[in-house]
């Protein structure tokens, strides 16, 4: 089958030859890959087309990464917790954190389009968690600044690519190279790390199946749980039709044990308009105390509790007097007296 090459790709053909920077270089490569015609004559010479881009992204990101990762490639963090994107190139991680918060990061169908972390706030219900959009792990591009990130992170997400043919070699790349860095993806329980491996870590992961709505995806999946379950628990999504994303931040929520507590003023009612205090599964009375005052601590006499959670209720009745070490659960009313 013929080419067909249009005149607006023969333009930036011709850019890319007498390009002099790999700016230059980059930027006429994308705007031939947008203006080829996509059918099976082209599959070759986008694939190359594809290639060369990613060379020359990977390029970049070794200059600009070694003299500045410390200083640029940090994510200051916030809102209730961070868990980071990691993933092979083209998977999709830049389009679902697109569809899952306001961020608008540069999507494009060719490798390496993300180069720096790229942050961006998910909401879920009254409150916000930050996801965290890294380059694509692989071998070609892989900076220690990287790792660090996902080693900071309180979750992975380890985004992988249902219409893809190499599924399983790409996830395995990435935890090899992961590994490399002496960071591990586990699933639901987190490892402590041996004493003969100073500095590794385990990050707990979800295995996030991207792309749910291409033709293979069905098939991939299959093979997918075969291979990786339960080791990880897998969630299938498409971040084109948006399929499985409704259902992810209560998911994140859940994984990351958090539980908002609000608090109130002795005979005065709840202001639900306030953000409430976050904390980690496991909380108690004290520990929200030292959230508000770190005085409180010492200070505090005793507590009541209102619970609103339907099935793990706190305490036994709203209102209920408890002393200090009481085991709180997500949407408790905390009243402090001190």
């Amino acid at each position: 089958m013929p080419a067909n090459l249009t005149p607006q790709y023969l333009a930036a053909e011709e850019r890319f030859k007498s390009a002099t920077t790999a700016q230059e270089k980059v930027e006429a490569l994308r705007e031939m890959l947008a203006t080829i015609p996509k059918h099976k004559g082209t599959e070759k010479l986008q694939a190359d087309l594809k290639r060369r881009l990613a060379r020359l992204n990977a390029e970049m990101g070794r200059k600009h990464g070694v003299s500045k990762a410390s200083a640029i490639y940090t994510v200051r963090r916030e809102g209730a917790a961070q868990v980071a994107l990691v993933g092979a190139p083209n998977v999709g991680k830049s389009s679902l954190l697109a569809r899952l918060t306001h961020a608008t990061p540069e999507i494009g169908d060719y490798p390496f389009t993300t180069r720096l972390p790229q942050p961006g706030m998910m909401p879920f219900e009254d409150i916000q968690i930050q996801l965290v959009d890294l380059p694509p792990v692989a071998q070609e591009f892989y900076e220690p600044w990287m790792g660090n990130i996902v080693r900071s992170a309180d979750l992975a997400l380890l985004v992988v690519d249902l219409g893809s043919d190499d599924l399983l070699d790409e996830v395995e790349d990435v935890l090899r190279i992961l590994e490399g860095s002496r960071i591990r993806l586990v699933g639901d329980a987190v490892e402590e790390p041996s004493a003969e491996e100073p500095g590794a870590a385990s990050r707990g992961t979800l295995l996030i199946a991207n792309k749910a709505d291409r033709d293979p995806a069905e098939i991939n999946l299959r093979i997918l749980r075969e291979f990786y379950e339960p080791r990880f628990t897998i969630h299938p999504v498409s971040s084109s039709d948006g399929s499985g994303l409704e259902a992810l931040p209560r998911i994140l929520f859940d994984r990351l044990a958090l539980v908002r507590v609000y608090t109130k003023a002795p005979g005065k009612k709840v202001d639900l308009s306030t953000p409430p205090y976050v904390l980690r599964g496991g909380c108690t009375v004290l520990d929200i105390a030292r959230a508000v005052h770190r005085e409180f601590e010492h200070s505090l006499k005793f507590a009541r509790v209102w619970s609103s959670h339907r099935s793990r209720r706190s305490v036994r009745f709203d209102g209920q007097m408890v002393e200090r070490h009481h085991r709180l659960e997500d949407g408790d009313v905390v009243e402090l007296h001190v």
